[in-house]
């Protein structure tokens, strides 16, 4: 059996499948996250439940971050310098006692969302390939020439700086940061802004920031396509304005026949596989683990 957990800042999606099958779900579980003691004991649970049932072979976690992904590093598996509550320097593997030997693989769970929607999805047969999560935080995957960009300097774009929006006098929510993006286009941001959900020139100007971020992406990668999923992406109307002021943004420096200057073209889209994304991803690491 395979196992998959995919950790959020608000909820943590578990499941098992079957190593010849290994993207049908034969259970899984919604577990809200807590407080860690509680969560992890949660994540316990469910895992050795299986583990005593059928026995897992590997384990595959995309979890929220900052995230140490480098297997060498003696923090390896550890949330690191996150702005969550609770949840700085936690070792994730409390959440494996009892598992003895059995290999266990840790990505960012926007580069779980990325594996998956390429197994799977929007992102099928592309390498060189960008998934973006705009909901509770702000994170980017990046896969370059098949290769996910991971290690203990994981991809962190959701704080890089943006430029402001002449109409927005935020001051932003990030701890670190301020007014980064994930200070300013997140859904804590836009909630502490508004109170609901962004619409009419509000979601312009969420939609401002994430085309930064498309652009920064375009410009340092390169990709095939940008995926761009998570709760406030969700928003009615703001993956079409995102669209519009990423080509504004970019203004044909990339040549006019690139995607990105094409509104109606497929280089910004939605995940296939939408809020189940980073559990597949995390069963695609967890495959992987048995090949090594």
């Amino acid at each position: 059996m395979l196992a998959a957990v995919e950790t959020g800042g608000t909820k943590i999606f578990c499941a098992v499948s079957r190593r010849d099958d290994p993207h049908t779900l034969v259970d899984s579980i919604r577990i809200p996250t807590q407080q860690p003691e509680v969560t992890l004991a949660a994540i316990n649970e469910f895992l050795l439940k299986h583990h005593s049932s059928e026995g897992l072979d590997a384990v595959g976690v995309a979890s929220f971050g900052p995230l140490d992904t480098s297997p060498g590093s003696s923090t390896y598996g550890y949330i690191t310098t996150t702005p969550k509550a609770g949840w700085l320097n936690i070792d994730l593997h409390r959440a494996l006692d009892g598992l003895g030997k059995v290999p266990v693989g840790f990505v960012t769970d926007v580069t779980g969302s990325l594996l998956g929607e390429r197994a799977l999805g929007a992102a099928t047969g592309l390498d060189t390939v960008a998934y973006a999560t705009v909901g509770t935080g702000v994170g980017v995957g990046v896969m370059v020439q098949g290769q996910v960009v991971s290690g203990h300097g994981t991809p962190e774009l959701g704080h890089i700086l943006v430029r402001r929006h002449p109409q927005d006098t935020f001051a932003g929510l990030c701890s670190y940061h301020g007014d980064c993006l994930e200070g300013l286009a997140s859904g804590p941001a836009i909630q502490a802004r508004w109170g609901r959900p962004a619409e009419g020139t509000e979601r312009e100007i969420i939609a401002y920031y994430v085309a930064q971020l498309v652009v920064a992406v375009t410009l340092a990668i390169a990709p095939a396509r940008i995926v761009i999923g998570g709760g406030v992406a969700k928003t009615t109307g703001l993956l079409d304005a995102v669209r519009e002021q990423a080509g504004t943004l970019m203004a044909g420096y990339v040549g006019a026949s690139h995607p990105i200057q094409d509104p109606a073209s497929d280089y910004i889209v939605w995940p296939d596989l939408g809020d189940l994304a980073g559990v597949h991803g995390a069963l695609v690491l967890a495959e992987s683990l048995l090949a090594e």
